[in-house]
């Protein structure tokens, strides 16, 4: 009895298995079958290989608003040929022990290192580690889209083994190393060799070869001109990997690594990009958006932009010369973004003046990268905004200015002086503190912080003094600009960008659009503007004021460093105004304030210039629109004398907004 249920039981367990085997080879075979026609879908429709496309670099380009041609990502690009016998074999073997180890042995794909990068995949998601080898590489900057996606991997892997069957390993890392990028606008390693060194390849030493091999990972991450620790770091990775290869000698390692980056280079450095401020900034959302220095160095993108390539031109011009504003000395600092008003896409940048060309060749620009306290600019964004949103105030809303005392903090105004009943109006034409603080309270943080945040101002919780602009990070020039154009594009918020497409080797074409979002309702942005215009027409930024254009807009400056009693100085000022068609926000200062820099009151005038100059000019031959009031704002008479509705116009009046 116990022999037959055993038998019954090692039956089950039989058909079981029987039944789990065959369950697994139909679905081995359907996915065979289905991943074979996926892979045949895929190489079907890979591009071809074609001599020219093998050997040339392909410089990406950059066009403007227009779809015009306005300069290569290197726009001072140079290009030496070297035959691979040119190429001494202490370079080559710099670049294979980096890029590829078993460049000689594999077919164009390493097995070995797919399974590598297969794991760190399985563990990260899909993209987090490469396995392309050298050939691979090739390929991809040849003919194919940077994209991290199945099908590209497919075709680079099709494409690489054919290489490798049509080329020799001498052929094809000729190909890779006159092809690659690495920096400075030097394409090739004969070039880079003379761009960097002034030398010859054959007269490479060690040291000079690895720095070299470390380059096109990253091109501008590891530009020894202007990171030289970065670059020393990454050639010490690239002397160790070349050691561990058998391409040196421990003793030229050691010695390798003790030479200084710096005393090897060549003294001058390239010329900087074609509107360099903008460029950049291209360059640093294309990271952001997931496509690598090499393919926007080397992959022959076509990159669509927003610029003004005349508006950049005159912004330029602006900053970098007296002819439009007398700038009191070299190390003052500034930062320009020019707008849109309607769509929110940055036409122009102004980075610095012209001493700060390096500030943004190190990767910092004053228009985007910038973080300082905005001061007054912020009144309409975390204060008067929200008021009207929320709360639904008229612009003759009263608000008594008076002492206040916060805890320990005792607000005050510019003028040191409390002015009684004013309206929300006269507050922010004066540009009075007291009155914005007490606004904010009666609105509340967190109403406040989310205006600002509906406007691409990435604050997360805000006190009393954030009323003023007493920001812990503050705000660049970017950021401001930004949420001021949709005051002036009736409450519809877009988020910057310098970016519409990109059009890739293969035909992939990749847009970019900055969806419209509704930050406020229309009165609100009206109602602001409305007051801001009075700003311009009569207050604190008449020196803002274009003949001509209906011009809205808002001072800022910002108090000097505890410590530092220098009276009427300070350490920011800023201007952001707007008309129906362009936005501009204006910081200016010195990267560090003290008793010897600082602003004047009269430096305190050029973030005012500098908008004027700048959007006057863009503003010529082009006819500008005035601000349209909608119908939910009803226009009234205010006694100036009593603050009361009139229909007296034998008083002083001023007309204002309510709904």
């Amino acid at each position: 009895m116990a022999k037959r249920t055993e038998l019954r039981q090692q039956k089950k367990r039989s058909r079981w298995i029987r039944r789990t085997a065959i369950i697994t080879l139909i679905f081995f075979l359907s996915s065979v079958t289905f991943g074979g026609a996926m892979i045949f879908a895929y190489v079907n429709g890979t591009p071809k290989l074609t001599e020219e496309a093998l050997n040339d670099p392909q410089s990406s380009m950059i066009y403007d608003m227009n779809d015009e041609f306005v300069t290569y990502v290197t726009s001072n690009e140079r290009r030496e040929y070297a035959k691979i016998g040119d190429i001494p074999e202490l370079v080559q073997q710099a670049f294979i022990s980096t890029e590829d180890t078993r460049f000689k042995e594999h077919m164009g794909v390493d097995v070995k290192r797919i399974f590598g990068a297969a794991l760190a995949n399985v563990q990260d998601g899909f993209g987090a580690e490469g396995a392309s080898t050298i050939t691979q590489q090739v390929v991809k900057n040849s003919v194919l889209s940077p994209d991290k996606t199945i099908k590209r991997k497919v075709q680079e892997a099709y494409l690489a083994i054919q290489l490798e069957q049509k080329y020799s390993k001498d052929e094809i890392l000729e190909m890779y190393l006159n092809k690659i990028y690495f920096g400075s606008g030097a394409y090739g390693v004969a070039t880079a060799s003379k761009t960097y060194f002034n030398k010859p390849l054959k007269d490479l030493t060690p040291a000079e070869a690895a720095l070299l091999a470390g380059l096109p990972q990253r091109p501008s991450g590891y530009d020894p001109f202007l990171h030289p620790k970065a670059a020393e770091e990454r050639r010490n990775t690239v002397l160790e990997l070349m050691y561990k290869n058998g391409a040196i000698t421990k003793e030229q390692k050691e010695k390798a690594v003790k030479t200084s980056v710096t005393d090897t280079l060549v003294k001058e450095k390239a010329k900087r990009l074609k509107y360099e401020s903008f460029i950049q900034q291209v360059i640093k959302k294309l990271k952001e958006k997931g496509i690598s220095e090499r393919a926007i160095y080397e992959g022959g993108l076509k990159i669509y932009t927003t610029l003004d390539p005349k508006a950049q031109a005159h912004t330029e011009k602006v900053l970098s010369t007296d002819e439009y504003v007398k700038y009191p000395s070299e190390k003052f600092k500034a930062g320009v973004a020019l707008l849109d008003t309607k769509t929110g896409v940055i036409r122009a940048l102004g980075g610095n003046r012209t001493s700060g060309d390096e500030d943004i060749a190190k990767g910092f620009n004053y228009a985007t990268d910038t973080q300082r306290q905005p001061g007054s600019t912020i009144k309409p964004i975390l204060d008067y905004g929200p008021a009207i949103e929320k709360l639904k105030w008229s612009t003759y809303k009263q608000i008594k200015d008076e002492e206040l005392k916060i805890g320990d903090w005792e607000a005050g105004n510019w003028d040191d002086e409390f002015h009684g009943d004013v309206s929300m109006r006269e507050a922010l034409v004066m540009s009075y503190n007291i009155p914005a603080i007490k606004t904010f309270m009666e609105v509340g943080s967190e109403d406040a912080v989310k205006f600002a945040n509906n406007l691409g101002i990435p604050i997360k919780t805000a006190h009393p003094a954030y009323a003023i602009g007493g920001f812990k990070h503050g705000s660049s020039p970017l950021e401001l600009a930004g949420a001021y154009t949709a005051f002036g594009n009736k409450g519809v918020y877009h988020k910057p960008t310098t970016l519409r497409k990109v059009k890739f080797s293969d035909g992939y074409e990749k847009k970019f659009e900055s969806k419209p979002v509704a930050a406020m309702h229309d009165y609100t942005a009206y109602m602001v503007t409305d007051m801001l215009k009075d700003v311009v027409k009569r207050g604190t930024g008449t020196l803002a004021a274009i003949p001509g254009l209906e011009v809205a807009g808002k001072t800022g400056t910002t108090n000097m460093p505890e410590g530092l009693d220098i009276e009427k100085g300070s350490s920011d000022s800023w201007f952001a105004g707007y008309t129906t068609n362009y936005t501009a926000a204006v910081w200016t200062g010195y990267d560090k304030t003290n008793a010897e820099q600082y602003l004047t009151p009269e430096d305190q005038k050029i973030a005012k210039y500098i908008f004027k100059s700048i959007v006057s000019e863009v503003s010529k031959d082009k006819k500008t629109a005035g601000f349209e009031k909608p119908k939910s704002v009803e226009e009234i008479y205010i006694n100036k004398d009593t603050g009361y509705i009139t229909k007296d116009k034998m008083v002083p009046t001023q007309l204002e907004s309510s709904l």
